[in-house]
């Protein structure tokens, strides 16, 4: 990104000025000794070298590093907060505190708006704009257009050469002579479809561009597999795309997701369960013959099968483990209407949350005869095996729920569960739990 060497720096002291003067005009004891200002400053510089918060892409926008921004402000409120304990001033109440830091991550993200909105209408003006040319044409082309003709990133789209002639405006030539026109035109940066250039022309333009200033992109011959959860990863020198990539594939991820579980189902055995289990009991047992418990085998992360637990709500069959419950199923029981109605008979699997079978969100786990049936009928329906099963998962709250009549109701299951691997947050684990509660008590569980 162009003068990227000087908006960096600025930012920085434009953050380290909004820090100092809103505690120094809030609460000035934090100036009576250098300490306290080298701590302050110090802490700053080295959370956000950590976290690798400056250095920006000419694709980046308000939202692109918000995440980022958002765990800063968790790590140094950790940071000002401790200060108060270690530098002795306590002349304070932990409300005023709480309050000056409010004001200061009010500051730096008014400061971060209004940085991206000068930027974007700076761009948009024609300033601080990148000269791109694209040598071969494929697919992908369409795609980067996208892209380079959005005036808010500040690239100015000469046009493409191909060996195949066009009569369109933006097709420059053939290949070769997009060599001169490099230089000619003063081009900054060059895009290469790989898998339009030979190996000796890919070569050629690298060498042109380390002899020239001019950098050099290469779009890869993806073949048409790139997907939304695609990841680059380097085996040394080998670069290796990992076509399905997710969160839940790192250590801390897991961990993180692991907690919430057990804290999860923790809450619910102790303080639902724990009284509500006898209530169920007592009435089933007034109702009808049978177990309090339901058990069945289901397949759950690497397809390995468990013992699923669930409140009984239906009469006792040979067909159980092979037939999926239907709307005005016979074998359901009039108690059984209603712990199906509110999703009540799955608390159960609380307990396998607890034991580690399943988690509090994640695919639903179907019966091992139904897995059977889709794997081989329903495209990727597999790829939901990469992930614990849930009690309730994005597919549940998006509808898709209850019985499977057109193959759209699994297909669409399907897609909605991938999207949640690929896109996993401990945050969408906990909006997925409200919405499942929420619709829980309105009554919305299941029909049936």
């Amino acid at each position: 990104m162009k003068k990227s060497n000087f908006i960096i720096p600025l930012s920085f002291v434009v953050h380290i000025l909004l820090i100092n003067i809103t505690l120094y005009a809030c609460i000035p004891e934090t100036y009576f000794n250098g300490y306290s200002i080298l701590y302050y400053n110090l802490t700053w510089l080295i959370t956000t070298y950590s976290l690798n918060f400056y250095p920006t892409a000419r694709r980046d926008g308000f939202m692109t590093n918000l995440k980022t921004f958002v765990v800063l402000f968790v790590i140094y409120g950790l940071v000002y907060f401790t200060s108060f304990v270690f530098l002795g001033m306590n002349s304070y109440t932990p409300i005023y505190l709480s309050l000056v830091y409010v004001l200061i991550c009010f500051l730096l993200t008014l400061f971060r708006v209004l940085f991206y909105w000068a930027k974007k209408l700076y761009r948009t003006k024609g300033f601080n704009s990148t000269r791109v040319v694209v040598i071969g044409k494929d697919k992908n082309l369409q795609k980067l257009r996208r892209i380079f003709d959005n005036p808010e990133y500040g690239y100015r789209y000469m046009g493409y050469f191909d060996n195949v002639k066009s009569n369109h405006p933006t097709c420059l030539g053939d290949i070769e002579s997009s060599f001169n026109y490099i230089f000619e035109n003063n081009v900054e940066e060059v895009y290469c479809m790989a898998s339009k250039l030979s190996k000796a022309e890919i070569q050629y333009v690298m060498k042109i561009a380390d002899n020239s200033l001019k950098r050099i992109k290469i779009i890869p011959d993806n073949k048409e597999l790139f997907s939304r959860a695609m990841s680059l990863e380097l085996y040394g020198a080998v670069p290796i795309l990992n076509l399905r990539a997710s969160p839940l594939d790192l250590d801390y991820s897991n961990l993180i997701k692991r907690i919430f579980d057990i804290l999860v189902s923790s809450f619910a055995i102790l303080f639902v369960l724990s009284w509500l289990t006898p209530i169920v009991y007592i009435l089933m047992k007034i109702e009808s013959k049978g177990p309090l418990f339901f058990k069945q085998q289901r397949h759950g992360v690497n397809r390995e099968v468990f013992w699923c637990y669930k409140f009984r709500s239906m009469t006792k069959s040979t067909t159980s483990d092979t037939q999926m419950a239907t709307k005005n199923d016979v074998r359901i029981t009039r108690l059984g209407k209603i712990l199906r109605k509110t999703s009540i008979d799955e608390l159960p699997q609380f307990f396998n949350v607890l034991k580690g079978d399943m988690s509090v969100v994640g695919p639903r786990p179907h019966m091992v005869v139904h897995t059977q049936e889709y794997e081989g009928s329903v495209d990727k329906y597999l790829v939901r095996h990469f992930l614990k099963p849930g009690i309730t998962g994005l597919a549940q709250i998006q509808g898709c729920r209850g019985e499977i009549i057109d193959r759209s109701d699994i297909v669409n299951r399907v897609r909605y569960d991938i999207f949640y691997m690929e896109k996993w947050s401990l945050a969408l684990d906990a909006k997925i739990v409200f919405l499942t509660i929420y619709n829980a008590i309105k009554g919305e569980a299941r029909a049936y």
